[in-house]
Formats: C-alpha cells, sequence, structure tokens
C-alpha cells in the first residue's frame, strides 16, 4: 500500500447506500469535462450503464464499489453481466483527483475481478479510450489485453475506443 494511504482512511465497500449511483453518474460527468472536456454525452452513457445496473438488481451477479477516502466517495467501478453468462463487463472505474496516489483505482479492480471470479465468470471485458492511460496501466498489470480498437466521434471528440479483455479461469489473474 502506498505510503500516503496509511495516513488516509481509505474504505472500500458495496455501493448500496442513497446517493452512491447518482455520486457515480455525477463524478463522471463533472471530472471527464474538467479532464478532457467531453461533453453530456458521456455523462448521458454513464448514467445509462448506472441505470441499467440498479434496474436490474436480478439473480445475475453483478455489483459495484465506493471507494471512500477520509469519509468522502473518491472512486468507484462497477461489474455488469455481459451478453454472455460466462462474461462480466467492468464499468465506470474512477478515481478522483485528490484521491488518486493512493492505489484505489488497482483495489477497485482487484476487487471487482475477485467477485467476477466467485461469480462463475470466465471473462471480463471493458471499453475504454486511448487516451485514459492511467486506467490502461491498472488493467494491464492485472493482464487485460487490446482485443480491438476503433477511432470514433464521441463525446464532443475524435477518440480511439479500445475493447479489452481478461480471462479469468482457475489459475488466471495478476501477476504481483
Amino acid at each position: 500500500m502506498p505510503e500516503a494511504a496509511q495516513q488516509r482512511q481509505v474504505v472500500l465497500r458495496r455501493a448500496d447506500l442513497p446517493g452512491d449511483l447518482g455520486w457515480i453518474v455525477m463524478a463522471h460527468g463533472e471530472l471527464y469535462d474538467r479532464q478532457f472536456g467531453w461533453n453530456t454525452e458521456f455523462e448521458a452513457l454513464v448514467a445509462g450503464i448506472v441505470a441499467g445496473y440498479a434496474a436490474r438488481r436480478s439473480p445475475t451477479p453483478e455489483a459495484a464499489w465506493i471507494a471512500e477516502v477520509d469519509g468522502e466517495r473518491a472512486g468507484c467501478v462497477l461489474l455488469a453481466a455481459g451478453d454472455r453468462p460466462d462474461v462480466a463487463k467492468l464499468r465506470v472505474l474512477l478515481v478522483t483527483p485528490a484521491a488518486r496516489g493512493l492505489g484505489l483505482g488497482s483495489r477497485l479492480v482487484e476487487e471487482a475481478l475477485a467477485f467476477a471470479r466467485t461469480a462463475g465468470y470466465r471473462r471480463v471485458t471493458l471499453w475504454t479510450t486511448d487516451n485514459l492511460v492511467s486506467a490502461r496501466r491498472i488493467y494491464q498489470h492485472f493482464g487485460f489485453t487490446l482485443a480491438e480498437e476503433e477511432p470514433h466521434r464521441g463525446f464532443g471528440h475524435d477518440l480511439v475506443g479500445q475493447t479489452w479483455t481478461l480471462d479469468i479461469g482457475e489459475g488466471d489473474g495478476p501477476e504481483h
């Protein structure tokens, strides 16, 4: 754990308190506007992902997590069912600028992947854009590999969308 995290109270918990899901949407909208100039198309995309998760709450194993630092929400991730029963999607990973450097992104992804393994998923996929370098480093650390990329216009910018995959069959996982 980074030394800075030892001085601050860091908690990972399920995103099951009132306001958690709304915070995920708001934080994404505000942060991606400030950092990348992305428009409300992105916030709408995140809102759709979160709304779908909230509405399903079905027997399909899905979960979302919030990272708190000193009692304040500072990060999130969601694991949603994919198009096939053995595939999950890692969604909406975010760590606020004030909480970066504490290892929260890795801890959130690690928690989601542990859940995916326990739930019986065999593969986890994610979609991102190539300019999200810090997130990509986290994904690569856990063994995700780039499966596809395609230029597209989105969120008010020309971007390169990327799909990453990780097989999580028995024995697979990050090298520590």
